[in-house]
């Protein structure tokens, strides 16, 4: 890179995202680690990230499928509370429609930790994961995501509003990573080329 005179322009930024100083029940670490799953909708990963803009802070909750990759929900607002959790949870529902027995890993927060949540979690057959107490790489897939998007998106552009970070956002999300590019741990397809393969299966 030196050499041919390109330097890099990630920029870190850090803005906490995990309130674990809440009453709620927390759940133990059913996924522990283990970043496989054998089809679609079995081990779902959630997360939320901020995204910087001139008009303030917007944040972003996702909802990541283990086996494909893909961002099967997502969901953006202004504050970061259980609603716009709940909300990128109902999307994924709404999107892929399992049929029950998703294991659902997220952090100890109080949006994934609430009644609400869980409630919604429980209604759908789903089963409730979390990660350990400040171990960041207990959801690391999902992480790792918002860490593509932030090197490939948020920190080579400059969002003047909200509404501009989130067609940018619905862009990269919907247009480019999961249907454009490719992931050496898929084999080198993209997100939906590889849940696709599953399908021919079925």
């Amino acid at each position: 890179m030196k050499k041919q005179g390109f330097q890099s322009r990630t920029v870190r930024k850090y803005k906490a995202t995990t309130n674990t100083r809440h009453a709620w029940p927390v759940h133990e670490n059913v996924l522990n680690q283990q970043f496989t799953a054998d089809a679609p909708n079995q081990v779902w990963m959630a997360d939320i990230t901020y995204i910087g803009t001139d008009e303030g802070w917007l944040v972003l909750a996702s909802i990541l499928d283990l086996c494909t990759r893909k961002v099967v929900g997502w969901h953006v607002d202004e504050r970061m509370t259980k609603e716009l959790a709940i909300q990128a949870l109902e999307k994924a529902v709404q999107r892929e429609r399992p049929k029950g027995g998703v294991l659902h890993h997220s952090d100890r927060g109080s949006q994934y930790a609430s009644h609400e949540y869980q409630k919604r979690l429980l209604a759908y057959g789903m089963k409730s994961s979390m990660s350990r107490k400040g171990n960041c790489y207990d959801n690391a897939c999902v992480e790792s995501f918002h860490s593509l998007l932030k090197k490939e998106l948020v920190y080579q552009e400059k969002f003047r509003t909200r509404e501009e970070a989130k067609r940018r956002l619905f862009e990269y999300i919907e247009m480019f990573y999961n249907r454009q590019r490719l992931h050496s741990a898929l084999g080198y397809q993209t997100p939906v080329e590889y849940e696709h393969t599953f399908a021919k299966l079925a």
